[in-house]
């Protein structure tokens, strides 16, 4: 089995080119529509339980890198995530 390299080695150029690409794609995106008001009044808070099974999940690398960049607690957070999920698409219909 042949190892990759875990690193990468770039020229200044080339790491100025990918800054610039990304802050011409954050200055050409769209801007989001506001919420309607009383969109957050029935917000909670759901805290995890303790009780927890461990599994194998495969996610997107992005969206674990979203998860992990919001700091410490993001498997809690993924878990509250699927909570809130599996919760609004099991109660009874109204």
């Amino acid at each position: 089995m042949t190892k990759k390299p875990t690193t990468a080695v770039y020229s200044l150029t080339e790491i100025m080119k990918r800054q610039n690409a990304v802050q011409d794609d954050l200055a050409s995106a769209p801007e989001a529509e506001s919420l309607p008001p009383g969109f957050w009044d029935k917000a909670q808070i759901v805290m995890p339980d303790d009780r927890k099974v461990s599994i194998h999940l495969r996610v997107d690398p992005d969206v674990l890198a979203w998860f992990r960049g919001q700091g410490k607690g993001h498997l809690s957070r993924m878990n509250a995530v699927l909570r809130s999920y599996m919760e609004a698409h099991s109660a009874p219909p109204k």
